[in-house]
């Protein structure tokens, strides 16, 4: 049976540095980009329009710099503390952090193949990185604690993880979930999964 968990909506940082230069960044850090600040703000307007004046919503962020700029700058209008979590932190690369695909490619030929045919999957692959179970047990001690409805801030690769862990599917189902910059993910017992776009 799929516990229940509390109503959250889930935003991945902006366009970063190193999101343009296609670096994996993992708990390593890069500032946002003039379009990453936009999308920022913007999702804030999104976020606005959505939520209105409800006051029953806390928000958490990743203690990374880009996740905590995007928070920053998306909740300016609201005024709402940030509160900092680690287990919202992205995937450890291990070797492969502040690597390009291309490198990845040349020092682990085997491993970035796979990049290709499991585009997800292969980021639990990297040496001295974080497996699939490590994010898994994160996400579930945040969404466990949970007391209420919650915007969070995070990254990539862990936004669908949480997401996954949320709705009771399986690693094989993450695949299939959306993903990207400068959308909000809404999971609630109403609404199911879905998308806020601009």
């Amino acid at each position: 049976m799929t516990k229940l968990y509390p109503e959250i909506f889930v935003i991945r940082h902006g366009q970063t540095e190193w999101n343009l230069a296609r670096r994996q960044q993992g708990r390593l850090d890069s500032p946002l980009t003039e379009l990453g600040c936009q999308q920022a703000r913007d999702m804030g307007e999104m976020l606005q329009r959505v939520v209105g004046e409800r006051e029953d919503i806390k928000a958490f962020s990743s203690p990374q710099g880009r996740a905590l700029q995007t928070a920053a700058l998306s909740l300016a209008p609201f005024g709402w503390p940030v509160t900092e979590d680690a287990r919202l932190c992205e995937v450890a690369f291990g070797a492969w952090e502040g690597l390009t695909q291309a490198r990845i490619k040349a020092g682990w030929p085997a491993l970035a193949a796979m990049s290709e045919e499991d585009p997800i999957n292969w980021h639990f692959r990297s040496p001295g990185g974080e497996r699939y179970r490590d994010l898994e047990l994160r996400a579930d001690a945040f969404l466990g604690d949970l007391a209420g409805p919650a915007v969070i801030f995070t990254h990539g690769i862990l936004s669908r993880v949480l997401r996954t862990r949320w709705m009771g599917l399986t690693a094989d189902d993450m695949l299939d979930l959306p993903g990207g910059q400068g959308i909000i993910f809404h999971l609630s017992p109403r609404h199911g999964h879905r998308t806020i776009e601009k």
